[in-house]
């Protein structure tokens, strides 16, 4: 079984790699979750993940009017390898707007990921989000399941 050290440890070298996620949101109209591709950045610690949206999207307004989400981020590669190879975390967590105090290192942590949004990240209808993770499922060999509670 993975230790929660070395799932940390991958957890940290999967989000060096991979720049998409996979955002899940809820309204409170709905029977069912909202998925929203995402550009997404881990801080350094793991305790928040980041992305940009505007104001105003459906996902915007799910996370506005029900804050708890999931992510999930993957290594996938859609080969028959992936099976056994790959690996996923779904995080669980509270999505809110950066706060004025942590937007310029958030930014700073979510462009060194995604430089090519700065000028997204620029626009005044688009907001940085947080997600304050609750708890890591770190998944490999298909079906090997590691909890990690931050």
């Amino acid at each position: 079984m993975t230790k929660v050290s070395d799932a940390k440890k991958d957890l940290k070298e999967l989000f060096s790699k991979q720049q998409l996620g996979v955002l899940a949101t809820r309204d409170s109209e709905s029977d069912g979750p909202y998925t929203s591709l995402v550009g997404c950045a881990a801080t350094d610690d793991l305790a928040c993940l980041l992305f940009a949206t505007k104001r105003g999207t459906r996902k915007h307004n799910n996370m506005i009017e029900n804050p708890r989400v999931a992510m999930l981020i993957d290594s996938r590669s859609n080969q028959a390898a992936d099976f056994s190879d790959a690996v996923a975390v779904t995080a669980i967590g509270k999505a809110s707007e950066a706060t004025p105090d942590e937007f310029d290192g958030f930014k700073l942590a979510f462009l060194a990921r995604h430089p090519h949004l700065a000028g997204f990240l620029d626009v005044p209808t688009t907001v940085l989000m947080k997600i304050e993770i609750e708890k890591y499922y770190y998944v490999s060999s298909f079906q090997k399941v590691v909890e990690i509670t931050v």
